[in-house]
């Protein structure tokens, strides 16, 4: 199940987490006038660096003339003495500058640049280093956000989104569900900061919600609960079934009879469907092989007729359960459709459960519109266990308004599965 729309998600997921990791903010160059400032004084430091190496080479020529030796420790002296003056004063120099740039810069400069004062002060200890420096910034640093998240502009997101629209298209997902997930997944990304590692989580949890909000699920307990109550009145519990030819109606009703039996109720079938031919014999195989009684007419017979017969012989079989099958019919025919408002009109179903086959995707979300106008109120969709694209699933509660009551998930009589949406969610979004 899923396996189309899940393959089409993670390709529209991986393309917009390339958009994500493409831009990578670039490091802010430092302002004009603080490059030319630390150039200036790297220059500085360069030029006292040679005013010292010339000092050196004056000692050693003194030292080469004169023989004595005590005459070159005074020359020696008296050099050092002066090299350390003009270190004390260039100390002084840059202690006053200090004071002055604090009452100048802002407080976010300061602590930088007196450490920048202290390194020059130190700079005869380092006067043979590496004369290069990397240029510090001096401005606060930014927030490293930038680094990290991305706000998603408008126009990239409708260019992610097309891919993820023809995705959902292909998946027969209707498309006023894939204008909700539009407009819910617009609101998570655009303009609003995203964490470059967490745009996947963001995508597939948005999805996850809206479609957790838009799928309807009714506990089939409500039919259980249902049958006690009308069985204290000493009345049968009525069940309608409908939908188009070939979506499996009739053995979605026998499934549910079966699961009515398991659950401890009597069963009576009204075979309605007077129309199609040798849908009386289906129905009695069924009937058969679960053991109940199946109330027909002859074909062409009044569908009506044959459901109010098969209510009567509950009532006086005291049989908790009748389950009426109704002609197929296409959803485009004005005059069956009449038909079939008619055996709700004498039946009174207290339920009415539409059928679909999950395979017919976009076909199965019309017909639960049309049919929608007759009234229903719950919902089975077969053949759910091979449908690989989901989109009927996803879609066709939002569309009627009415909530799913079980998946046909096989061919026996086993397999009709109470309708979970977490469940179903957690298989979509693995």
């Amino acid at each position: 199940m899923f396996g189309f729309l899940k393959k089409k998600l993670k390709e529209s997921i991986e393309g917009i987490k390339k958009v994500f990791k493409e831009e990578k903010p670039q490091e802010e160059e430092p302002k004009e006038e603080l490059k030319e400032e630390v150039k200036k004084e790297i220059e500085e430091k360069e030029q006292e660096i040679e005013q010292v190496e010339e000092l050196e080479k004056e000692v050693e020529e003194k030292k080469a003339k004169t023989p004595e030796a005590e005459k070159i420790k005074e020359v020696e002296e008296e050099v050092l003495k002066e090299v350390e003056e003009e270190i004390k004063q260039e100390e002084k120099e840059l202690e006053k500058e200090a004071e002055e740039i604090k009452k100048e810069k802002p407080k976010e400069e300061q602590k930088e640049i007196v450490e920048e004062t202290k390194e020059k002060k130190g700079f005869f200890s380092k006067l043979f280093a590496k004369k290069e420096e990397k240029v510090k910034r001096i401005e606060e640093k930014k927030p490293l956000i930038p680094l990290f998240e991305k706000k998603l502009s408008e126009e990239e997101f409708e260019k992610f989104f097309k891919k993820l629209e023809i995705s959902f298209l292909e998946a027969n997902i209707a498309y006023e569900v894939i204008q909700l997930l539009k407009q819910e997944l617009k609101k998570e990304l655009v303009d609003k900061p995203v964490k470059r590692g967490k745009v996947e989580e963001k995508i597939i949890t948005t999805i996850r919600n809206t479609f957790e909000r838009i799928l309807l699920e009714i506990n089939p307990d409500v039919i259980l609960k249902k049958i006690e109550e009308n069985k204290s009145k000493g009345e049968p519990t009525k069940i309608l079934f409908l939908g188009v030819n070939g979506v499996g109606k009739t053995t979605s009703l026998a499934k549910l009879c079966y699961w009515l039996q398991q659950k401890g109720h009597s069963v009576v079938i009204s075979a309605s469907d007077t129309f199609r031919a040798a849908s009386i014999e289906q129905l009695e195989i069924h009937a058969n092989k679960l053991g109940v009684k199946i109330i027909k007419h002859k074909y062409g017979a009044d569908p009506a007729a044959v459901a109010y017969d098969a209510i009567e012989y509950a009532k006086a079989h005291h049989i908790d359960v009748v389950l009426i099958d109704s002609a197929g019919r296409q959803h485009s025919n004005t005059n069956l459709m009449d038909e079939l408002a008619k055996i709700k009109r004498i039946a009174k179903p207290d339920f009415t459960i539409f059928v679909a086959d999950a395979l017919t995707g976009n076909d199965a979300v019309e017909q639960a519109r049309e049919f929608g106008k007759i009234g229903f109120d719950a919902i089975i969709l077969g053949k759910a266990d091979v449908d690989q694209k989901g989109g009927a699933i996803l879609s066709v509660s939002y569309i009627s308004g009415k909530p799913i009551m079980f998946l046909g998930v096989g061919q026996s009589y086993e397999d009709l599965e109470p309708f979970d949406k977490i469940k179903l969610l957690e298989k979509l979004m693995k």
